[in-house]
């Protein structure tokens, strides 16, 4: 019964492949190997069968890939011997990359699952890791092909191919080749993703971006722009201020996190909250122009719904936070429209009118050299009010900025 149990074991142990195996080893071409992989994977003995049936197809994709990559290689010798060149399949190049990548990621899956003893012994993963990580980098030459053509389906594809699997160990060793792309490669994909409505992977995109110093700004920005889109109630708008509180806390010095956290709390009225979080920023930063700047507009846009109304505190702040960054034509337009709103208020005393347009309008022409085309800030408006008021009508200078209102 031993001898027989022995034997038992040991033809267990050397047992050949099965048959569902064997049928996608056979197969000698990539679309009949993958279609057979398909089909069969469900039935296969184990993960060391299944990381095989993707050796083998990875390894069809690769002979694919290889082809074109030397017909391009003799193609550029050619050139410069100036003889003939051979057609080149670029789509197919591209194609074999994708399948090489996504066929390599899962057999490396399989691969690293314990086996019978419960032992991790990586078969093929170390022999695809070079081979497919140079494939893997076409992936972002794709995306350039597909981007030129705004092919968004492709882009994804590609791009977004690329990215998922920026994190899997098996392509560690090109990550220092990527360093000088990664960071636009994630943010343009996230803007293609954001695009086709996919906000989870535009998220991812915009994450992997972020972590690029260059790009993230930028991607922050695009992040939490989008994040605010797709707000739908007021719960929502709550739930998502609340997370960018937190952000905030973690890293005070974030001025995108806290521009945006204010105007969370300005739109949804909650002042209380939005005061606590000025006061704080510049008790701990004096020279925070962010924090000064929206603390004058908060002001402003409260002072401006009331019946005798007092501009001096939104006036105050805002020459607060011009004199820490002069050339912001926002700020200096607020400025022009606090003392302009100031002035109007003022009745039967004409020189102090005036006082207070001619203090404006230094701040408004300021706006309108750093702004000239209104990109930023609309100074057109409340510069015409001073000239209108010191000049008159006919001046020519109202004149000019009458006919730029009536565009």
């Amino acid at each position: 019964m031993i001898a027989a149990l022995m034997m038992l074991g040991t033809s267990a142990a050397f047992a050949g492949d099965s048959e569902p195996l064997k049928a996608v080893l056979a197969a000698k071409d990539f679309a009949q190997a993958s279609q057979l992989l398909k089909q069969n994977l469900g039935q296969m003995a184990n993960a060391a069968e299944k990381a095989k049936a993707y050796d083998h197809v990875t390894k069809l994709a690769l002979k694919t890939f290889d082809a074109q990559n030397a017909i391009e290689a003799a193609n550029v010798q050619a050139k410069l011997l100036k003889q003939k060149v051979t057609p080149y399949d670029t789509l197919a190049y591209y194609q074999a990359a994708y399948d090489a990548t996504v066929n390599a990621v899962e057999c490396a899956k399989y691969d690293a699952e314990p086996n019978e003893k419960g032992k991790v012994k990586p078969k093929y993963t170390d022999g695809l890791a070079t081979t497919v990580g140079n494939a893997r980098l076409q992936l972002v030459t794709a995306g350039n092909y597909y981007a030129q053509r705004n092919d968004q389906d492709n882009i994804l594809k590609y791009w977004g191919t690329f990215l998922d699997t920026d994190s899997n160990p098996m392509f560690a060793k090109t990550h220092d080749s990527e360093k000088q792309y990664l960071g636009q490669v994630a943010y343009y994909t996230a803007l293609y993703a954001n695009q086709a409505k996919q906000y989870d992977r535009a998220e991812k995109y915009a994450d992997i971006a972020m972590q690029d110093t260059a790009m993230r700004k930028q991607a922050e920005t695009f992040k939490y722009a989008m994040a605010q889109m797709n707000l739908k109630t007021h719960a929502d708008s709550l739930a998502f201020a609340n997370k960018m509180k937190a952000t905030y806390d973690a890293d005070p010095t974030n001025e995108t996190v806290f521009g945006l956290l204010c105007n969370m709390y300005s739109g949804m009225g909650m002042d209380t909250e939005l005061n606590a979080v000025l006061d704080k920023a510049i008790a701990t930063n004096p020279n925070n122009f962010t924090a000064w700047a929206m603390k004058g507009q908060n002001l402003v846009n409260k002072e401006s719904k009331k019946q005798n109304p007092n501009y001096d505190e939104c006036i105050n702040d805002f020459k607060k936070a011009i004199a820490i960054k002069a050339d912001n034509s926002v700020v200096l337009t607020y400025l022009g429209f606090a003392l302009n709103a100031k002035a109007s208020a003022i009745n039967g005393n004409v020189a102090a009118q005036k006082q207070l347009y001619t203090e404006s309008m230094g701040y408004l022409e300021k706006a309108k050299e750093v702004d000239p085309n209104r990109q930023q800030s609309n100074w057109a408006y409340p510069l015409y009010q001073c000239y209108y008021t010191l000049y008159g009508a006919n001046d020519s200078r109202t004149k000019e900025l009458e006919g730029m209102l009536k565009k």
